[in-house]
C-alpha cells in the first residue's frame, strides 16, 4: 500500500497570550474582510490583514485545528506562514455564558449615544462576541 505524501509548510500563530500553533501544516483558513482565505505549502509571498473570525489548521495526516481569532495579520514567505493576531483561543475553551454577556453588552452600547471611536469599539466588541459564540455552537463538543 503506497501512502501520498502531502506538501507541508511551517506555520506559527502567535497572540499576546502565547503562541497558539507552532508546526508543520498542510492547509491554514484565514478569515479575511472579504471572505476566507486557504495558504497551501507554496503560496506566493504577501501580507494581509485579519478580520474577527475562526481559523483552521489541517495538520499533517488530516487532522483539523480550530481557534477564535480577532484582528491581526499574516505573512507568507519561504514555505513560511506567520500568524500574528491580538487573541486567539479554542472554542472548548470559550465560556459561553461569558461571551453571551459580552455579546449583550456590546448590543446595548451601541445603541447609546457615543463618540465615532466609542462606536467603533463597540461594533469590535459585537463582531468579537458574534464570533465567539458560533464558534462554541459550532465546533465545541
Amino acid at each position: 500500500m503506497s501512502e501520498e505524501r502531502v506538501a507541508t509548510f511551517g506555520l506559527q500563530v502567535i497572540s499576546v497570550n502565547g503562541i497558539f500553533y507552532d508546526d508543520k501544516a498542510e492547509e491554514i483558513i484565514l478569515p479575511c474582510d472579504d471572505g476566507e482565505l486557504a495558504v497551501l505549502a507554496g503560496h506566493e509571498e504577501m501580507i494581509l490583514a485579519l478580520s474577527d473570525g475562526i481559523i483552521k489548521i489541517k495538520k499533517p495526516g488530516g487532522e483539523w485545528t480550530v481557534g477564535v481569532v480577532s484582528l491581526g495579520s499574516v505573512q507568507v514567505a519561504n514555505n513560511r506562514c506567520i500568524v500574528i493576531v491580538n487573541t486567539v483561543e479554542r472554542p472548548e475553551d470559550i465560556d459561553k455564558r461569558r461571551a453571551q454577556e459580552a455579546y449583550e453588552y456590546a448590543k446595548e452600547h451601541l445603541q447609546q449615544k457615543q463618540s465615532i471611536k466609542e462606536f467603533k469599539k463597540s461594533q469590535a466588541g459585537l463582531a468579537r462576541a458574534l464570533t465567539r459564540l458560533s464558534a462554541v455552537s459550532k465546533y465545541k463538543d
